[in-house]
């Protein structure tokens, strides 16, 4: 299945670097602060992370990670880092936009990039890391409402700001898109596009909520879940281990989870993926090469920064024509003809 293969963006990076000699990879160090969620937590800074290890592999770079335990911990984190010991400093998700903007500000020659943030206006010094999710979550709303048995779906958030509600406003876009062309009635429920409200844990690291907004969606009907609150998503996997994929399945967020989640895999229907491993690798290629400018670098399914995940296990179940309509509906969105949104 071409659409679930991301480009090899890392290839490429591999490729120009190699221009570079072992000196400068030598002296190179990458360094990443994470969230409250911890550099394992099957989510975006353990895909953050997977982007410098990587290119400590390929490239023979230095990286280093502190983990945050709080949020109190985000501003000592980061200043401890600065001083010439890390060439870039990668900061992980929204919630470390105020400390990154402050420790940037106050030291404007140190390379910053935020991952799932961006500033407006720009910073000179800082490289926002966004991406067009709504692109792979159009992909994944259109797969489920082909998919569902019982007509309806259900999607709940961690917090209701725009990184999450992103994933949440393609995936509802993506099943009208299956009632408009099939003349379908897929309801999802957890999410309204004009009032802005839905259903939101207010966190992103209890598993228990994830569980217990699963069972209340699954008890109105929804036998697809779309998760869009970190780890979170961890405790509905569970709930639907237990259940049976014959009864709930899951689309996880972020990263594979197929391979991060590896006792629950069989849950996953697929994942809508940022690529945030192949992101941070371009960015420390650019820094490398001298090319580091504050900013804003966008993923999307046309440059591999987003997608979906294969079906894996789920494969089988899914039909051809459902396959092919993937196909030509993510053609048609890189090419401009169909809008995923406003």
């Amino acid at each position: 299945m071409g659409i679930m293969r991301q480009k090899p963006l890392l290839a490429l990076a591999v490729g120009l670097l190699a221009l570079f000699g072992a000196t400068t990879s030598e002296a190179f160090t990458a360094c990443q602060v994470t969230d409250t969620g911890g550099i394992d937590d099957n989510s975006f800074n353990q895909t953050a992370w997977k982007g410098v290890l990587d290119a400590q592999e390929a490239f023979g770079i230095e990286g280093r990670f502190l983990e945050s335990q709080a949020e109190t911990d985000y501003d000592a984190n980061i200043n401890s880092l600065i001083g010439g010991a890390c060439d870039v400093i990668f900061t992980i998700g929204f919630l470390l936009g105020d400390a990154t903007e402050k420790a940037a500000r106050a030291n404007p020659d140190q390379p910053f990039s935020i991952v799932d943030f961006a500033y407006d206006p720009e910073i000179p010094n800082v490289l926002g890391q966004v991406y067009a999710t709504d692109e792979a979550a159009f992909l994944a709303g259109y797969l489920a409402a082909g998919m569902t048995e019982t007509k309806i779906l259900g999607t709940f958030g961690g917090i209701n700001i725009p990184p999450v509600t992103i994933f949440m406003d393609g995936f509802v876009r993506g099943a009208n898109h299956w009632n408009a062309e099939k003349g379908d009635t897929v309801t999802v429920l957890g999410w309204d596009l004009e009032s802005r409200e839905g259903l939101f844990t207010n966190n992103f690291d209890n598993l228990d909520d994830g569980r217990a907004f699963a069972q209340n969606l699954y008890d109105e009907g929804a036998d697809i879940v779309l998760p869009v609150a970190g780890p979170v998503g961890l405790g509905s996997a569970t709930l639907a281990d237990e259940l049976g994929t014959e009864k709930l399945k899951i689309i996880g967020v972020d990263a594979d989870l197929f391979f991060t989640d590896s006792e629950r895999q069989h849950v996953y229907l697929t994942s809508i993926m940022k690529r945030m491993d192949s992101t941070v690798a371009q960015v420390i290629e650019k820094t490398m090469k001298g090319e580091f400018a504050g900013g804003l670098l966008v993923g999307t399914l046309e440059n591999g920064g987003v997608g979906i995940a294969p079906f894996h296990d789920m494969d089988s179940i899914v039909p051809d024509d459902l396959k092919a309509e993937l196909q030509a509906l993510q053609a048609g969105i890189i090419d401009g003809r169909i809008s995923v949104s406003d």
